[in-house]
């Protein structure tokens, strides 16, 4: 039978690099890769279209490539990346149900992969160690990317429900770490020096690019119904990971994270999101049990071994120019000038920090 898989979201690293493996695929004939701009990076033998999954145009796509396998990777996770926040919840949620529903209508789409997050479980301090799939949330997120896909989800479930004889697979990933792909953590990591609330030590789970490529390309040519989640073995504790990044952290209270993460936010440097300072404060564990056993995929790279190798590639443990930090010191000083700590010693903390990393 011919394989014919359209990926969305292909004009961002993930998705362009799936539409590339999938292309090189033998079990697979045709690769379509649709996004609103062209792909700026190599998408192989996939055939892009210029095409917006908000609009009812996209199912005459579906239907004159007679695409069997629809992969649904254009799933933004920050403002920065989508032009604001408005147009991130039209991409992620209007997106996805004018996706679905021409799913729906297509009869030869029979088989739907789903990019989603482990941050639909949100954080908090009363979460269990570990979330299986089964677990309810404690705290149900309220913004942002983290309630977009739970808003996913719910459309994904509901075309489930009215297509059951499609195959539905819904991956809920930990944070994607590694030397090409740009995350709202690599963002984090990436920093100077790196903010963290006073008295929280969070614990990380990631997953390597190439694991999580992995993943999707095994769940678009073999038959893994349900949800699973996916990380790398093992947890990181948020100054275990500072501490192999080579870089100094500053303690914030927590009344002072709203400003910093603001700055931050606006300055374009990082995402600092309240669901993110959420995750940065109490973090987050998932069981792969169920990836491991009924998905049959054990990741190549651990938590750790997927983060140390991201800081090697990224060149973050490589000494720190003295100008970035003390423009950097400058900007989080302004942040918290309502702080009972004084700009000069502020800077001067900063400026000692800096001088470690």
């Amino acid at each position: 039978m011919s394989r014919v898989v359209l990926v969305t979201g292909v004009s961002r690293h993930l998705g362009s690099s799936m539409a590339r493996i999938l292309s090189h695929d033998p079990s697979i004939d045709h690769v379509v890769g649709v996004d609103v701009v062209p792909p700026r990076e190599d998408i192989g033998g996939a055939e892009f279209v210029r095409a917006d999954i908000r609009n009812p145009i996209i199912g005459k796509v579906l239907a004159a490539a007679s695409i069997d396998t629809v992969v649904h990777m254009g799933v933004i996770s920050t403002p920065i990346q989508a032009g604001g926040r408005v147009s991130m919840k039209e991409i992620n949620v209007i997106g996805t149900m004018q996706l679905l529903a021409a799913c729906q209508k297509a009869p030869t789409v029979h088989r739907l992969i789903v990019k989603s997050t482990s941050s639909i479980y949100g954080a908090g301090p009363k979460d269990p160690a570990m979330f299986t799939e089964d677990t309810e949330p404690k705290s149900q997120p309220r913004s942002g990317w983290a309630k977009d896909s739970v808003e996913v989800e719910a459309y994904v479930r509901g075309f489930a429900r009215r297509r059951p004889e499609a195959t539905v697979t819904t991956l809920r990933f930990a944070n994607f770490i590694g030397p090409r792909v740009d995350t709202p953590m690599a963002a984090y990591f990436g920093l100077p020096v790196i903010p963290t609330v006073l008295g929280h030590d969070a614990r990380l789970q990631f997953v390597h690019e190439d694991d999580g490529l992995e993943v999707i390309r095994r769940a678009t040519i073999e038959d893994h119904p349900g949800i699973y989640n996916v990380a790398g073995e093992g947890i990181l504790y948020l100054s275990q990971a500072a501490r192999l990044a080579g870089k100094s952290v500053l303690p914030v209270p927590t009344p002072l994270v709203g400003p910093v993460g603001g700055w931050l936010r606006r300055a374009g440097l990082a995402d600092f999101s309240p669901e993110q300072i959420r995750f940065l404060t109490y973090g987050r564990g998932l069981d792969t049990t169920r990836l491991t056993t009924d998905f049959g995929f054990v990741p190549s790279y651990s938590t750790r071994d997927a983060f140390v190798e991201f800081v090697h590639e990224r060149g973050l443990d490589a000494s720190l120019p003295k100008h970035r930090a003390e423009a950097f010191e400058r900007g989080l000083a302004h942040a918290l000038g309502t702080s009972t700590m004084s700009e000069a010693r502020l800077s001067a903390r900063l400026r000692e920090e800096a001088g470690r990393a």
